[in-house]
């Protein structure tokens, strides 16, 4: 049995006043305001949707044209956030709603940590599945998006960009192009390092032992040694001129160079940041559309 003093019991009160804070503050620095940045004719709607892969409720944001002719089924994007980000960044943090002026439906699900992964230690976290069957099909019922290839794009930043790569390469019927913008492509096989013990531990624990079947399974590099280049969806890739990333995209962009992948590469300046990303989002774009079904 526990006891206390008076005088922990008169502190008691100020010392639990004092954890509620505590933890609100991380509640605050964890989800930080929500200010989408809206450009005039589209529209944003919030989704809560229960995905069966999950076997729990996931959110996703989507932003498309405020005006939809009668019969008409725009393309699709689907945006992937970063490690530490959530289904609000893209609107946040960068103006890609403005391109859905363009007759686009963009689509920003919630990833977690997943890096859109089937985790090999926790069978119940099932992120690829979540994103290739549940999410697709919820959109694609709910708003009036095309389902087919020709109409459909991936594109993500960091661990959305890793994300996009590698599910494009492992389901390229789903999609014609995929967009990865500074992609963590070689986070399966990152070496142990002390100084990042947690960071790798967690990878381990999603893409399981260094060379094991679930590692050589979502790694961009063995995916793309053995796809078929003229099946496979069109890649845009790039990476800043100051980012600790840019030995292996430019790695696996002489790998798609190697075997005959239809792709491009820039190497830009700046770093691992969204105002890089923010200002490359015109000339992504372009490539999408160029390369995108957009005749109905």
């Amino acid at each position: 049995m526990v006891t206390f003093s008076p005088m922990h019991k008169a502190l008691w009160p100020m010392m639990c006043a004092l954890l509620a804070l505590t933890s609100a503050c991380r509640k605050m620095e964890q989800e930080p305001p929500d200010r989408p940045r809206l450009s005039p004719n589209v529209v944003m709607r919030d989704v809560t949707f229960h995905s069966a892969s999950l076997n729990r409720d996931m959110p996703y944001r989507v932003v498309m044209p405020a005006s939809v002719p009668t019969g008409v089924r725009f393309p699709v994007v689907y945006l992937l956030h970063g490690g530490a980000g959530d289904f609000r960044d893209w609107t946040n943090y960068s103006d890609v709603a403005r391109f859905a002026e363009r007759g686009l439906i963009l689509v920003m699900p919630d990833g977690d940590e997943s890096y859109y992964t089937n985790s090999a230690d926790h069978a119940e976290q099932r992120y690829e599945d979540y994103i290739v069957k549940d999410l697709i099909a919820d959109v694609e019922t709910r708003f009036p998006g095309a389902s087919d290839r020709a109409h459909r794009a991936i594109a993500g930043v960091s661990m959305g960009g890793f994300g996009a790569v590698k599910l494009s390469l492992k389901h390229p019927e789903l999609f014609s192009f995929a967009a990865g913008l500074s992609s963590a492509i070689d986070v399966p096989t990152r070496p142990f390092s002390i100084h990042r013990w947690g960071q790798w531990r967690h990878h381990r624990s999603i893409f399981g032992p260094a060379g094991g079947a679930a590692q050589r399974a979502n790694d961009p590099f063995v995916l793309a040694r053995s796809a078929d280049p003229a099946q496979s969806p069109y890649f845009y890739l790039n990476c800043g001129d100051a980012e600790g990333l840019l030995p292996s995209n430019r790695s696996f962009a002489h790998l798609l160079e190697e075997r005959h992948f239809a792709y491009e590469f820039h190497l830009v300046h700046g770093g691992h940041n969204w105002n890089q990303w923010n200002a490359r989002l015109d000339d992504c774009f372009d490539s999408l559309l160029k390369h995108l079904g957009t005749t109905w």
